[in-house]
């Protein structure tokens, strides 16, 4: 994959964090199918399913990561919208759950990549203008 010479470095920066969140959601994926293989899961549940569903997920937050590293500027919008969706999974995951563990890392990580894709070079850059 060649990387854009157009693309400031905050939308670069962003991409490889939402490819980071990719990666965790692919291995999230390969963890379901182990589990359901091994036969350790709950009975009445459908892991194959749920790991079928990751997989779609995992493809989509991959293909925004991939756009934003070659500079495209359709990746920015789906992944705003998944990082404002994973801050509300890493809330839950703070506070109902009780897992603050998980949720603490999900949040930063959402967050410095939200700040990223909102920093002005990239509005310029989504805008198609050339940053000052």
């Amino acid at each position: 994959m060649r990387l854009s010479s157009t693309a400031p470095r905050t939308v670069l920066a962003a991409g490889a964090l939402v490819g980071l969140q990719g990666l965790v959601a692919l291995a999230f994926t390969v963890l379901l199918l182990v589990r359901g293989l091994s036969g350790d899961s709950e009975m009445g549940t459908n892991v194959f399913g749920e790991a079928a569903y990751f997989a779609v997920l995992a493809a989509g937050v991959l293909a925004c990561a991939g756009g934003l590293l070659i500079g495209k500027t359709w990746a920015r919008s789906p992944s705003v919208v998944l990082q404002v969706l994973l801050l509300g999974v890493a809330w839950y995951a703070i506070g109902p759950s009780g897992r603050p563990l998980y949720g603490v890392p999900v949040a930063v990580v959402s967050l410095v990549t939200l700040v990223l894709l909102f920093r002005p070079a990239t509005n310029l850059w989504a805008q198609g203008e050339e940053p000052e």
